[in-house]
């Protein structure tokens, strides 16, 4: 039981929508929120106030130099190095958003600074957490599944689908270079090699921008608002389609959109083996199709069945539904429990994403881009 003397004492960065979803996990999972920090002083103070807590930072100053043991970055992408890597030199225990960074230096700077200081840091790949993606990895990883002979899938949105509508994450200064990719087919390559074990090793890329010019203003993610500001050009991708060969020389193919009408957040994840096909499906979190020669079934998420990672996810019974808000919950509890670890107390649990992933991801991400420019295959450096 977790009481007041031992209640990790929790900053959050950010108070948009993700930041939320953090705050209510954090709670969950037994923190105290000792303060906040929004875009301005001025929103700070009216979001602690709206949180009920203390402390309204007005800088990523006064959060350096508080006793926070745990900061939540869940600000836009480019303040993510530089919030975390000042707060780990502080001693301060990382959970940031993904991307790590604008580009692959900069996630590789993060990651290194995550080594150098030992400090716990997890990014929220957070659909590893569902239970049937436990299980999904448990099966395909097994013998009775047969070697890896394809992989594919899509993650399809349609928040930006409307001209008008807009965010933070269409500005490359804000967002970087890679919007779709960087925002969502992260999480699918992610997804597809911690599932697989195998690695992305070259790939050839496509991307379009086809609403050529958006709002000059900002509104929050997912809320598909239209914005009447003047219209500025775009420069950040609305989709991308990789094929790609991995380390063990699978093929494979990902096609990334948001502005798939109709499809809100369709991440469709397919391993096909020789003995076996699987599909994990985040908008129907609870099954797994699973495919062979002579016959195919769906398998429910239960906690008295199936691999122990996903019975250890499986915090509902069967038939009672779990989705994304529990799998973020099971994220930082887990990111929780490395911090436990660190101090002596248990172990880290399985599959925790850490910088050394975020890195990997703006690897791929820098790969896709540099395909895209030059129309050839390329190889992804890490």
């Amino acid at each position: 039981m977790v009481n007041a003397s031992t209640r990790r004492r929790v900053a959050i960065l950010g108070a948009g929508m993700i930041g939320e979803v953090h705050r209510r996990a954090a709670l969950l999972a037994g923190a105290e929120i000792v303060g906040v920090m929004a875009s301005t002083p001025e929103r700070s103070a009216a979001v602690a106030t709206a949180w009920g807590v203390e402390q309204a930072y007005g800088s990523i100053d006064d959060v350096l130099a508080s006793d926070v043991e745990i900061a939540h970055i869940c600000t836009p992408n480019s303040s993510h190095v530089p919030y975390a890597t000042a707060l780990m030199e502080s001693g301060k225990h990382v959970l940031c958003e993904k991307p790590l960074g604008v580009g692959l230096a900069d996630a590789r700077h993060a990651a290194e600074v995550a080594e150098r200081t030992g400090m716990v840091n997890t990014m929220p790949f957070a659909y590893r957490f569902h239970p049937m993606v436990r299980e999904l990895r448990a099966r395909v990883q097994s013998a009775e599944f047969g070697a890896v002979n394809l992989m594919h899938g899509s993650y399809l949105q349609d928040w930006l689908l409307n001209p008008r509508a807009t965010s933070w994450r269409v500005d490359p200064a804000a967002g970087g270079p890679s919007r779709a990719f960087g925002d969502i087919g992260s999480h699918w390559c992610d997804l597809v090699e911690w599932v697989t074990g195998d690695r992305i090793a070259e790939l050839v890329s496509t991307t379009s921008i086809t609403v050529k010019q958006r709002p000059a203003a900002t509104a929050a993610s997912f809320s598909a608002v239209a914005s009447d500001a003047p219209l500025i050009d775009v420069t950040t991708e609305d989709s991308a389609l990789i094929m790609f060969r991995t380390a063990k020389d699978v093929a494979g193919s990902a096609v990334i959109s948001q502005l798939s009408a109709g499809r809100k957040n369709r991440l469709w994840i397919e391993v096909d083996g020789m003995h076996q096909s699987a599909v994990f499906d985040q908008e129907q979190p609870e099954r797994l199709w699973i495919g062979e020669d002579t016959a195919s079934h769906l398998l429910v998420r239960d906690p008295n069945q199936g691999s122990a990672e996903q019975r250890r996810l499986a915090t509902l019974p069967a038939g009672h539904a779990q989705g994304y808000a529990q799998c973020f919950e099971a994220y930082v509890a887990d990111s929780y429990a490395a911090v436990d670890a660190y101090q002596g107390r248990g172990e880290v649990p399985d599959g925790l994403p850490t910088f050394t992933d975020g890195a990997r991801a703006a690897a791929i991400c820098d790969a896709m881009l540099r395909s895209a420019v030059s129309r050839t295959w390329v190889t992804v450096e890490g």
